[in-house]
């Protein structure tokens, strides 16, 4: 499927070095077959050195070398860019944006390229533990569907959509996901340290007990309010700690936080409309 294929990023930061990551270590392609565009000349001495992909200073030259082109770039500077390759960009070629917010119509206007991937991946995909959700135009091909199918596989489980709405939604849920769990993570951590454990015995114990909690889900399928029930007891520790949370609007402070991040997507969405139509 990805014989003599050249997978191309544009941009080369963390979400980047995670796809590069996640493809290389399931062999997808040979690492001389990975070529990515950064302006940043260290960082892209440090991907060279690490994984032994081809880099570049020019995004002309990756867009014009690419199979599979990568848009792995902040929102911000996306029309600038396309503006730069949208002539360089292959007439075969599978656009891949993992830009949030950055929808669907502003790729195919703004590089005149029809057959164009929106996906949302997340962090952890790096250790193949991500989860990505994606839709695709009607001008991809079955061929490059299979191929970015396998390229977010890479990266953990992935979930494609029919309604590119959903893809705002990942943005809030998933995409955003992991900074709500390390903030999770980092105030039990303070908790421990607070009663007094030493940081290093309270990250310990913190860390167990979520990836704990998760295999427990994931192996029972039980709805998580059931789970809750079964190891809340009345009148017991967790009852009280769970009155607490309860009190402190936890859940609603939550859900208006992936909200929060739902807005700010769509608003992204809407700012790289208006700097395309300028």
């Amino acid at each position: 499927m990805f014989t003599d294929t050249t997978i191309g990023f544009i941009g080369a930061g963390n979400m980047a070095e995670a796809m590069i990551k996640g493809i290389l270590r399931q062999k997808l392609v040979d690492p001389e077959r990975v070529f990515a565009a950064d302006p940043r000349q260290d960082r892209l001495g440090y991907l060279t050195d690490k994984y032994g992909i081809r880099t570049s200073v020019n995004n002309r030259e990756v867009a014009q070398s690419a199979d599979v082109l990568v848009l792995s770039i902040k929102p911000q500077v996306l029309p600038k860019v396309m503006k730069g390759i949208n002539l360089d960009v292959r007439a075969d070629a599978l656009v891949l944006s993992i830009i949030a917010g950055a929808r669907v119509s502003v790729i195919v206007e703004g590089l005149r390229h029809a057959a164009v991937v929106r996906a949302m991946p997340n962090t952890p995909g790096q250790f193949g533990e991500g989860m990505t959700v994606w839709t695709s135009t009607p001008h991809v091909s079955e061929q490059q569907r299979q191929q970015a199918q396998q390229i977010l596989r890479a990266l953990g489980k992935e979930i494609w959509m029919d309604d590119e709405g959903y893809l705002d939604m990942a943005t809030a849920l998933s995409g955003t996901g992991p900074a709500y769990v390390f903030l999770f993570i980092e105030a039990l951590i303070d908790a421990g340290v607070h009663m007094g454990f030493s940081r290093h015995v309270a990250e310990e114990m913190v860390l167990q007990t979520i990836k704990g909690s998760v295999k427990v889900v994931e192996e029972l399928g039980r709805h998580p309010a059931t789970l809750r029930n079964m190891v809340t007891s009345p009148g017991g520790t967790s009852a009280a700690a769970l009155y607490e949370l309860e009190k402190g609007g936890f859940r609603t402070i939550l859900s208006k936080a992936v909200f929060a991040a739902y807005q700010r997507s769509k608003e992204l969405g809407d700012a790289s409309e208006e700097a395309l139509r300028k």
